[in-house]
């Protein structure tokens, strides 16, 4: 009798660890799809985006002598990333995104262009961020933050993370002089009719509930003559 109810839960252990290995295969398998589908994006539609924003970044934020580190939260492909480091020669730049499977191919773009010993990569919750506080110089993040679940808690952990007179600079959309025409053809099929006004008003709510004063919405007039969303960022100063 014992030696059957033994092997009954020996057995069952056996199906419980066989089905959270299949489960966690099924994750990885749904985690590098998603990655192996961004960075064609990356590499097609959006690819004209991230140059001129790195302009407008490395520019207003006096990042072209600038020695620190930068964070990219939620960068995937790492694309803005590299954009960065061919304008900013003394920055080490950190690809921080929950999806591991993007950062072979990160690493070896950015190798390729010959910034691999001025980026790294690390598994990086918005919500928890493996930082210790007053790290970063300044943390962007394109295209990320609406996916955040608790946007209070993720906001929190930037500004904590930020060193004093960092910057964050965190949205979704174009740089401010991005060419129109160049929006027409990205927006094309994807027109992101979100409520900027909605937007904004969520942002400022997490702001007062974080008690951040210093911070501007940014929303970008470029595109509104021709019905083209611009997107919507903001920045934060500590």
């Amino acid at each position: 009798m014992k030696t059957r109810l033994c092997l009954a839960l020996v057995s069952l252990s056996w199906m419980i660890l066989q089905g959270c290995a299949v489960q966690e295969a099924g994750n990885r398998s749904k985690q590098a799809v998603a990655a192996e589908r961004m960075i064609g994006v990356s590499e097609g539609r959006l690819a004209p985006v991230y140059g001129p924003l790195a302009d407008q970044i490395v520019r207003e934020y006096g990042l072209v002598e600038k020695e620190g580190v930068g964070i990219d939260l939620g960068s995937g492909p790492g694309t803005l990333i590299v954009e960065l480091c061919e304008r900013t020669e003394k920055m080490h730049w950190i690809d921080a995104d929950i999806n591991p499977h993007f950062f072979p191919y990160f690493l070896d773009r950015a190798e390729q262009n010959g910034f691999g010993g001025r980026v790294s990569a690390i598994v990086a919750d918005s919500q928890d961020l493996p930082f210790k506080s007053e790290y970063a110089d300044i943390i962007v993040s394109r295209g990320s933050y609406h996916f955040w679940k608790d946007k209070v808690k993720a906001f929190g952990e930037i500004y904590r993370v930020l060193k004093p007179r960092g910057v964050a600079f965190i949205g979704r959309g174009f740089a401010e002089d991005f060419p129109i025409e160049l929006a027409k053809k990205v927006r094309s099929g994807n027109p992101m009719n979100y409520d900027k006004k909605e937007k904004a008003e969520e942002l400022r709510g997490v702001m007062e509930k974080l008690g951040i004063e210093d911070y501007e919405i940014r929303i970008p007039q470029t595109g509104k003559a021709v019905g083209l969303n611009y997107g919507i960022w903001i920045e934060i100063r500590k």
